[in-house]
C-alpha cells in the first residue's frame, strides 16, 4: 500500500517564505561581507555589511525604502553596485511590459553614500584596471534567467561606463537593429557581436581587435530561415564565452560544428580558424565555462555540462582539488560553488544547493569554515527528499533524461508530473521547492527533460519541432508510465502540474484521451498560444523563429480550442500582472470552460504577482500552496490523489 498523501509534515508557512538570504559575497580585499536578506514574512530585502573578522553584528544596514533592493554585489573594495525596484502599476499594457520600475545604484562604503541611476541596468564588466568605473548595459538587470523569451536577443542594448564616484555614465556602444548586443573584454572593448542579415535572415558573427573601431565577420553564417539552426538561437549558450587570459586573439567558443552535442573550442579570431577542441562529452552539451575563483585571475579552469547536476570538465588541478575539499566539508554537498573570493585567495564565500540543502552560505577564512546562513533555515536536511537522475525510453525510442523526487515511505506512490517551463531551457537536480513540497506531502515527483529541453544535444531539441502537445506531451506521459511499470507509482493516482509552458502542458493533459491523470494544475499557463503568437509576431522576426512560434499552438495543440474534451478536474493559477504569459490566458480559458459547461474546475488569481519566482511574495505562495495541496488531496479525481 502507498502511504497516505495530502498535507505536508512541514507547514505551508515554511514553504511559502521568500528566500531568507538571497546573496552573500566577500569584497575583493577580503575585509567585508555583504548579506542580502529578508527578516520577516512580509518584509522587504535589506542589505547588511560585516567586517570579516567580526561577523557577530553588521557595521551597516541599508534599504531602499520605498523601493526594494533586489540585487547587489561588490564591484571594488569599497563600492557596491545593485538594483532596486518598486511596483508602481496595477496592470500590464503588453508582453514584457511589467508593473515594476527599476533604479540602479552604487554605494560607497567609506562615505556611506548612494549614487542613483534610474532605469534597469545590469553589470557587464568590472573593468579591473579602472577601480572607480564599471561597464553596465541597459535592459536586463532582472532577467528571469530562463532564456525563454526568443525575442530578447534581438532587442538593442546600450552600454555605458558608469563612474562609481560621481554616478555619471558615458556611452560606449549603442545597440541597433543590425548589432543589438555585444560581448566586451576586461578593458571595456567590444569584441563580439552578431547580426541578422536583412533578406537572407542569416545570423552572422563579428569580431573586433582591441582598439579597433570596425567589425569583421568571422565563422559560419547560419540561416534563420532554417529550423535546423533554431537550437543555436533559442538554446542561448552557443557562441563566444570568453577569452584566453594571456592572448586576446584566442577566444573560447561553444559550438556543435555539425555534431549533435556542443563542445568548447579555441578560436583564433585573427585567422578565423577553429583550434583545439578543449572539452566535449557524448552525454550532453557543454553549456558554459568557469574561470579561476580568484578575481583578476581569468584563466579557464573548467567547462560545464548538465547531468544529475552541472558537472565540470576540469583544466586546473588546484581548483579541482579545492572544490573536492569543499565538497568533503559541506554537509549534503551537491552543487558547490565559490561565489566570491578575495584577491589573496585567503577568504571566500562558498555556496551549496541541492535536494537536502535549500541553499547554504559558508565563509572560508584562513583555512577555517563557518556557516553564515541558509535560504530557508527552517527546513532541516532530514525532512527533505532525495532526487534521482534517470533516463527512460519514450514510445519512439528516444531516451528522455528526468529527475525523480521520492517521498519517505514505501510505494507505489501517487505521482505528480512536473514539467518545467520554457520549454527551451535546461534543468538539472538542485533544490526544487515545488518538488520538495509535494514530496513532503507524500507525492512522488517526476521532472522530465522532454524533447526541446536544451543541453541534451541538437537532436533532442529538433525532434520537438512542431510537436507542442504531441510528441513533447507523449514524453511526459511515457515518463509517468515508466514509473508505473517500475512499480513505483500507483497508475490510478497521477496528476500533472506545471508553470508557464508547464501549465500549457497541464491543460493539454486535461483533454487527452485516454487520460493517464486524475487532475491537472496549470500555473501561469499559455492557454491560448495562437493569441499569444499574434500579439508578439512582427515583420522583423526571423522566419525560423516565426515558424517555430506558430507551431506552439496555431499548428500544434491549442488548449483553449480543446475545452470540450477536458475530462479531469482542473485548477488554474495565474498572477494578474503577468507580463510574460499575460492574464488573458487565464480569463479567456475560464470563460471558454464555462461556455462549454465544464464545472469541475477551480481558479485562483494571485493579485499583484508577475510570472517569475522573485515576484511571488509570501502571501502569493501561501495561497497557492494551500490551494494546490487541498485540490490534490480532495478534488483530484475520485477521492483525491
Amino acid at each position: 500500500m502507498a502511504q497516505s498523501a495530502g498535507q505536508p509534515s512541514i507547514p505551508v508557512e515554511v514553504w511559502a517564505l521568500r528566500d531568507v538570504i538571497n546573496a552573500v559575497q566577500v569584497s575583493p580585499d577580503g575585509k567585508h561581507v555583504l548579506v542580502h536578506k529578508v527578516e520577516s514574512k512580509e518584509g522587504d530585502y535589506l542589505l547588511e555589511i560585516y567586517n570579516t573578522d567580526d561577523m557577530s553584528k553588521p557595521i551597516k544596514r541599508l534599504n531602499a525604502d520605498p523601493m526594494e533592493i533586489i540585487g547587489v554585489q561588490w564591484v571594488s573594495d569599497k563600492y557596491l553596485f545593485g538594483t532596486a525596484w518598486q511596483q508602481n502599476r496595477s496592470s500590464v499594457k503588453g508582453p514584457e511590459e511589467g508593473t515594476y520600475d527599476y533604479k540602479a545604484f552604487s554605494y560607497n562604503l567609506e562615505t556611506n553614500k548612494f549614487k542613483d541611476l534610474p532605469g534597469n541596468f545590469a553589470l557587464v564588466n568590472l573593468l579591473p584596471k579602472e577601480p572607480d568605473t564599471i561597464l553596465i548595459g541597459s535592459g536586463n538587470a532582472v532577467a528571469d534567467g530562463t532564456g525563454v523569451d526568443p525575442f530578447a536577443a534581438f532587442r538593442p542594448r546600450s552600454y555605458y561606463r558608469f563612474n562609481l564616484n560621481t554616478g555619471a555614465r558615458s556611452l560606449v556602444l549603442k545597440g541597433n537593429e543590425k548589432f543589438p548586443t555585444a560581448i566586451f573584454d576586461n578593458d571595456g572593448n567590444p569584441r563580439f557581436t552578431s547580426s541578422v542579415e536583412p533578406g537572407s535572415n542569416e545570423l552572422v558573427t563579428y569580431y573586433r581587435a582591441p582598439g579597433d573601431g570596425s567589425w569583421k565577420e568571422f565563422g559560419e553564417r547560419y540561416s534563420q530561415n532554417e529550423h535546423e539552426n533554431l537550437y543555436r538561437v533559442l538554446g542561448g549558450f552557443m557562441g563566444p564565452v570568453g577569452f584566453k587570459a594571456d592572448d586576446p586573439n584566442i577566444a573560447y567558443i561553444i559550438d556543435n560544428r555539425g555534431e549533435d552535442k556542443a563542445a568548447l573550442w579555441e578560436f583564433n579570431v585573427s585567422t578565423g580558424q577553429f583550434g583545439e577542441k578543449l572539452a566535449g562529452t557524448n552525454a550532453a552539451d557543454i553549456m558554459g565555462i568557469q574561470t579561476h575563483s580568484i578575481p583578476g585571475k581569468d584563466t579557464l579552469v573548467a567547462a560545464r555540462y548538465p547531468w544529475a547536476k552541472m558537472e565540470r570538465v576540469w583544466f586546473d588541478d588546484e581548483e579541482k582539488a579545492l572544490y573536492e575539499a569543499l565538497e568533503q566539508q559541506i554537509p549534503n554537498a551537491h552543487q558547490v560553488s565559490i561565489s566570491s573570493r578575495s584577491r589573496d585567495g585567503n577568504t571566500m564565500i562558498v555556496t551549496n544547493r541541492g535536494p537536502r540543502d535549500p541553499g547554504s552560505y559558508w565563509l572560508v577564512k584562513d583555512g577555517r569554515m563557518a556557516k553564515l546562513g541558509s535560504r530557508n533555515p527552517l527546513l532541516k536536511p532530514e525532512q527533505l527528499a532525495d532526487v534521482e537522475f534517470i533516463r527512460y525510453p519514450a514510445r519512439d525510442g528516444k531516451m528522455i533524461p528526468a529527475y525523480v523526487t521520492k517521498p519517505n515511505g514505501e510505494g507505489p506512490f501517487p505521482l505528480v508530473v512536473l514539467p518545467h517551463g520554457g520549454p527551451h531551457v535546461n534543468e538539472v537536480i538542485t533544490y526544487d521547492e515545488w518538488g520538495q513540497l509535494l514530496a513532503n506531502a507524500g507525492y512522488m515527483v517526476l521532472q522530465p527533460q522532454y524533447r526541446m529541453s536544451v543541453g541534451w544535444g541538437q537532436d533532442h531539441f529538433d525532434s520537438a519541432y512542431g510537436q507542442h502537445g504531441l510528441a513533447m506531451q507523449d514524453d511526459k506521459d511515457d515518463g509517468a508510465q515508466y514509473l508505473v511499470d517500475q512499480g513505483l507509482v500507483d497508475p490510478d493516482r497521477m496528476a500533472m502540474f506545471g508553470w508557464s509552458y508547464g501549465g500549457y502542458a497541464a491543460l493539454v493533459a486535461a483533454s487527452r484521451e485516454p487520460n493517464l491523470y486524475q487532475c491537472v494544475i496549470a500555473g501561469a499557463a499559455v492557454a491560448d498560444p495562437e493569441k499569444v503568437y499574434k500579439m508578439r509576431s512582427n515583420a522583423y522576426t526571423p522566419k525560423a523563429i516565426d515558424e517555430w512560434a506558430k507551431r506552439r499552438g496555431m499548428i500544434g495543440i491549442n488548449p483553449i480550442n480543446e475545452v470540450s474534451k477536458v475530462n479531469v478536474p482542473v485548477l488554474m493559477v495565474h498572477g494578474d500582472v503577468d507580463a510574460r504569459v499575460m492574464y488573458f490566458n487565464f480569463t479567456d480559458y475560464k470563460k471558454a470552460m464555462e461556455r462549454a459547461g465544464k464545472t469541475d474546475a477551480q481558479y485562483l488569481t494571485l493579485e499583484g504577482a508577475d510570472h517569475f519566482y522573485n515576484t511571488l511574495m509570501y502571501e502569493h505562495q501561501e495561497a497557492f500552496f494551500t490551494k494546490m495541496l487541498d485540490f490534490l488531496a480532495n478534488d483530484c479525481g475520485p477521492g483525491g490523489l
